[in-house]
């Protein structure tokens, strides 16, 4: 598998938002296709899932242990494995036509989620962020906004950049965290870090075997180095970004759907990589069976430790 190990069967439909808990030694994930919340007890090898109520978008761990989640309808609260989700914040738009996507926390506590369009047809996606829970009501904030998919959200080692993609639009940015500190957060200009081809009209596995269309950037993390990694989802690779836009590694992914990204291991130099199945062609999935798996393979520069939502 080109360096890569294959870590559980194909179970994910659209696999997503892998995060390592080294004091467990286990990575959870979730399936916003099945809607469901993973977790992989590395070591052992055995995992199990809990079933959700809706499709999550985004998962990230709390301070003092437990969850939140973002699904379609609000962002909620999970401090047990066994426990009941707690809803914390409402969504604001219209669940109906728009869903949290992919979410992160920054160095200061918050919790920062995008959405996605379902259509694809207006760019009506944002970026917001959730205070940290100093109040009984935590407060969320639209931060940006005019993009069709939030994605590929990560900060840089100093947290003094935002990375943060538009999967549709084929393009990752940066933005400054000029008062990073403060209530809500101001970012300062956005501008291009890269920008890939996009997807021709008429693409089709089939034709090309995969080879001919890069994919577009989905979930991302970035290493102790400050290099942005990047799964390409429909490229079947995950690219390695400098801080200047430049590609370093560009390694293929057993699967036409990487999803995203983390760091994790005791000295958090294994990437994870999720994947998706979900509506792929047959001719796909016969090329690439383990589709809807988890993957990782070693690296040489280790990551930084999850960001924490300050509950």
């Amino acid at each position: 598998m080109g360096g890569w190990t294959c870590l559980t069967p194909p179970v994910c439909a659209h696999g997503e938002s892998p995060v390592w808990r080294g004091l467990e030694d286990r990575l959870y994930w979730i399936d916003a296709g099945l809607q469901r919340l993973w977790r992989l007890h590395v070591p052992s090898g055995r995992s199990e899932f809990r079933e959700l109520p809706q499709a999550p978008g985004a998962l990230v761990p709390c301070r003092r242990g437990g969850w939140l989640i973002a699904l379609r309808d609000g962002i909620y609260h999970l401090s047990d494995w066994t426990l009941p989700l707690e809803r914390i914040a409402d969504a604001p738009y219209d669940a109906r036509r728009v869903c949290f996507n992919d979410g992160k926390c920054d160095p200061w506590g918050r919790f920062w989620v995008g959405s996605s369009v379902d259509a694809r047809d207006r760019p009506d996606a944002a970026l917001y962020c959730l205070r940290a829970r100093d109040r009984q009501r935590p407060e969320l904030a639209l931060i940006q906004s005019g993009v069709y998919t939030s994605n590929g959200l990560a900060w840089a080692p100093d947290g003094k950049l935002l990375y943060w993609a538009d999967s549709h639009g084929h393009a990752v940015y940066t933005l400054p965290m000029v008062s990073a500190g403060q209530w809500p957060p101001v970012l300062g200009m956005r501008l291009l870090l890269k920008r890939f081809d996009a997807r021709p009209a008429d693409w089709r596995f089939e034709q090309d075997l995969g080879q001919g269309y890069g994919g577009r950037p989905d979930g991302a993390a970035i290493d102790s180095a400050g290099n942005y990694w990047v799964a390409m989802f429909e490229g079947a690779r995950v690219l390695c970004l400098s801080p200047s836009g430049q590609i370093l590694a560009d390694w293929p992914v057993p699967a036409q759907c990487p999803t995203m990204v983390c760091f994790g291991g005791p000295d958090l130099r294994t990437l994870f990589v999720t994947t998706a199945r979900q509506r792929r062609s047959a001719a796909e999935l016969a090329h690439y069976p383990h589709s809807g798996a988890v993957f990782a393979r070693r690296v040489a520069t280790p990551g930084l430790p999850p960001a924490t939502y300050w509950d």
